[in-house]
């Protein structure tokens, strides 16, 4: 993962000093400043978290994230800045082997308590030699990280344990400046700082530079710690540790990682946390997780089967809600193959942004599990923070409501004025400052889009436009009640319009999957008979009939009361669509997201490549989302969604994360590393894949959706 270090000149009394340290048998280097500046570039780590944590208190601005036996991506002082990269422990005997723990050992997660995200890592030495076990909480008076942890010899034989850390200060590793000073391990950048600090004391420190003074360079070496550097200067800051510990006589520390303003800051913080120590903060931490989830329903019957699966993903949504930014729920704590390296270099995205579409699936699952008070506050951060003056949304920004991407996307338009319905928001300026722009915007721009909810097309698309119809009756509903009987006419009309003519726009009757209508993703001119041709996007091919491409968006008009679920074009679609993207796993089915899809791993499993050599190069994976909204359809239409409710639970992983994607039935699914069903490298978790356990769960409970608006249903699918 690490690329090719790039360097800067270097002083010649620092290459005599380096050339002496990296000499065999070099005495220890005692150097004011470490050598080999700038060092590699910074990168982050896979997505696939196994673990994810945060108090459930608001004085805590820390989030923590594990993967692959180590803590990974750490947030400060909000949800959009990763700002430490990762810590792993080094293990040595100081003669014949050097092992880190992420490569060296084998993995286990576990939840330690069911009711708070309290996570463990168990990792076993490959060769048999060690094991560590990490347990990992917040502190939730203030911006720390503690870790206990327990390093046991199987041999018998004394072991070595270093600590390394690698900071990544602001959203960006490249420019951080490293200090020790009296057994801690500082970092600091022109906004943020970070401390390490350890119980018993570090016994020594080094700071330096990825791949070149850091204290992995050194270890793999000769198997010993000889740089102890005092000051790493703006560049990727990479630091080292010898803790007490050797698994025999001393096997038990505590580590604290204090985030801050400044490294002072982070410093004073950590030494709080630890000198409170790990099980009084390991009490509060889980307190305050209890708390939160004893202020909603009882986990529904439907859930009972599955666990703590139902609870975790309750708490990891919550989690995904910004502390300062009220309101602001991103999409994952993650940043997935390229977002995380190549594509959006220096700093990080975009899963850890805010789309209206995944904030109201995020706020409709936490409504409907009894966390009102989230939907409240992410309308308002919708209106204060999202909406534009011409009445639309961008298609997401910052926890800060600060534009990332900039395009429109009309489903994104329209959920907010849903979530307004669901919420009763019907002041008069709610309505006159908030609704009715957006829903202006809708009649004068809609049905088209300019991206579908999948982002990369523009065009009439049925999932979209049944969104739109269910934002402008809402919106009529609203108006009415503000007194703005003309303008609830108006988007009546309009809705009813579209209700109409949705099939003839985007449902094909000359495509190659059947002999009778079926609703295509999206078409390009409103005419899906007519053999429009596109670029699939996300590398796929560059030119597809439009005719022979299906998702199961159409869906949505199900979903939200637009279209009846027993209608034949429906009926007939959902065939289509089983037949093209339905995919038999040992954890249940699951769909892909639509014909030629490229967005996911390589063929060889590698991650995503956004510019791949030859078209198809990459696959889009199967979904556990689509298995939710299926199970939503179902109980629609009068049928069961439990084994949907079971696929999508099957799909977590050990840490009961839900993933964007999963491993299906093209290659290498099914050999070793690939189990058909379970997560790829994609995000996780995905906060939209945990809203959609959580609502299909109490609409089983209900035996319909919930979150559907029945004021749409009742004009175009049932008496009321």
């Amino acid at each position: 993962m690490l690329a090719t270090s790039c360097r800067r000149r270097v002083p010649a009394a620092l290459v005599v000093l380096v050339i002496a340290a990296l000499a065999p048998g070099a005495a220890h280097a005692h150097s004011g400043t470490a050598p080999g500046a700038p060092g590699a570039k910074a990168w982050w780590t896979p997505a696939d978290k196994d673990g994810f944590g945060t108090a459930a208190s608001l004085d805590s601005k820390l989030w923590h994230t594990l993967e692959q036996g180590e803590l990974t991506e750490v947030y400060y002082p909000d949800l959009g800045t990763p700002s430490i990269r990762d810590l792993q422990l080094v293990v040595t005997d100081g003669r014949t082997f050097a092992d880190r723990e992420r490569d060296a050992t084998t993995h286990r997660v576990e939840l330690v308590d069911d009711h708070s995200l309290t996570y463990r890592q168990i990792d076993t030495a490959k060769s048999g030699a060690y094991r560590i076990v990490k347990t990992y909480v917040t502190d939730p008076a203030r911006s720390t990280l503690l870790v206990d942890v327990r390093v046991q010899s199987l041999t018998g034989r004394p072991y070595q344990v270093y600590a390394l850390l690698d900071p990544a200060l602001s959203n960006d590793g490249n420019d951080d400046s490293g200090t020790t000073s009296r057994g801690a391990l500082l970092a600091q950048d022109t906004k943020a700082g970070s401390a390490l600090i350890a119980d018993p004391a570090f016994a020594r420190t080094s700071t330096g530079y990825l791949d070149a003074s850091d204290g992995w360079t050194d270890l793999r070496d000769d198997y010993s710690m000889d740089w102890t550097y005092r000051s790493s200067p703006n560049g990727n800051v990479a630091q080292t540790a010898q803790t007490r510990l050797d698994g025999v006589r001393h096997r038990h520390l505590q580590l604290a990682l204090g985030l801050g303003g400044t490294s002072r800051a982070a410093l004073a913080n950590a030494k709080t946390s630890l000198k409170r120590g790990f099980p009084a903060v390991a009490r509060a931490y889980a307190t305050g997780w209890h708390r939160y989830l004893g202020s909603l329903k009882a986990r529904p019957a439907s859930a009972a089967p599955y666990g703590p699966e139902y609870d975790v993903s309750v708490m990891t949504l919550a989690a995904h809600e910004d502390k300062t930014h009220r309101g602001a729920f991103i999409a994952s704590p993650t940043m997935p193959w390229s977002w995380g390296t190549g594509f959006e270099q220096p700093t990080s995205g975009v899963y850890h942004a805010v789309w209206s579409r995944d904030l109201y699936q995020i706020v409709t699952a936490l409504m409907a599990a009894g966390d009102r008070g989230a939907a409240e506050r992410a309308l308002t951060f919708l209106f204060e923070h999202q909406q534009k003056p011409d009445g639309s949304f961008w298609q997401n920004t910052f926890v800060d409501g600060t534009p990332h991407w900039t395009n429109v996307q009309m489903d994104e338009v329209a959920f907010p004025i849903v979530l307004a319905w669901q919420l009763g928001r019907d002041d008069a300026d709610t309505y006159s400052q908030h609704v009715k722009p957006a829903a202006d915007y809708i009649v004068a721009n809609g049905p088209k889009t300019n991206q579908d909810r999948w982002e990369n097309q523009d065009g009439w698309s049925p999932g979209t436009i049944g969104a739109e119809i269910a934002g402008l009756v809402t919106a009529a509903d609203l108006a009415r009640r503000a007194g703005a009987s003309d303008d609830a006419a108006r988007y009546e009309a309009t809705a009813d319009d579209w209700q109409r003519k949705v099939e003839s726009w985007t449902a094909t009757t000359n495509g190659p999957y059947s002999s009778s209508a079926y609703y295509l993703r999206l078409t390009k001119d409103a005419n899906p008979n007519d053999g429009s041709t596109y670029s699939i996007g996300d590398s796929g091919p560059s030119a597809a009939d439009e005719r022979t491409v299906v998702d199961t968006s159409f869906l949505e008009l199900v979903r939200l009361g637009v279209k009846r679920p027993d209608d034949p074009t429906i009926l007939n679609s959902i065939a289509v669509a089983d037949d093209r993207l339905a995919v038999d796993t040992p954890n249940g089915r699951f769909w892909h997201r639509f014909d030629f899809d490229g967005y996911g791993e390589q063929r060889n499993g590698a991650p995503w490549d956004s510019f791949p050599p030859d078209s198809q190069a990459t696959l889009g994976r199967a979904w556990p989302i689509f298995a939710g909204e299926r199970g939503e359809y179902q109980l629609a239409s009068g049928g069961s969604a439990t084994a949907n409710l079971a696929a999508m639970a099957g799909a977590a992983n050990d840490g009961f994360l839900i993933p964007e994607q999963v491993w299906d039935d093209q290659p290498p699914a099914g050999q070793p590393g690939f189990p058909p069903g379970e997560g790829t490298l994609s995000a996780t978790p995905l906060a939209w894949s945990h809203a959609q356990f959580v609502r299909l769960a109490w609409s089983i409970e209900a035996g319909h959706p919930v979150e559907q608006p029945t004021i749409v249903a009742c004009r175009y699918v049932r008496k009321c």
